[in-house]
């Protein structure tokens, strides 16, 4: 018999995640980091990152994100610009606007929205030294 693991609590991904906004925790305003960041929790604001957002199912995200790599599993009421990517995986609901390079969406998600796929090098990368406090 097999059993399957959380691929987020397996050691070599979660030490490749740096930074937690745990399920029940909620935050609004602006957040700018580097590495990798899941959210489990409540988000309301600005999100910029050259690196790497991950949404986790039951997360709750609005506002406008600025990333590297963006992966939604929870719900998502933004406008996301990607560097890399962005992947929606089930069972994810997004609404709003997506622009990026790659665009992966999973059978069962609900997407509601624009989505506009562009080369690489027309997204600015996002650089979290230049972003106000």
């Amino acid at each position: 018999m097999r059993s399957k693991k959380n691929p987020l609590s397996t050691p070599a991904t979660f030490s490749a995640v740096t930074g937690v906004l745990d399920a029940g925790s909620e935050f609004e305003g602006r957040l700018t980091f580097q590495g990798t960041l899941r959210i489990g929790g409540a988000f309301k604001g600005q999100i910029f990152t050259p690196d790497t957002l991950i949404i986790g199912e039951g997360a709750k995200v609005s506002g406008e994100i600025d990333a590297g790599i963006v992966i939604i599993s929870g719900e998502v009421h933004a406008n996301i610009k990607a560097r890399h990517r962005v992947e929606v995986h089930a069972p994810a609901v997004f609404r709003g606007s997506i622009v990026t390079p790659s665009l992966q969406v999973d059978e069962g998600v609900i997407f509601e929205g624009s989505s506009k796929m562009i080369n690489s090098a027309s997204v600015p990368s996002p650089t979290v030294a230049s972003r106000p406090l």
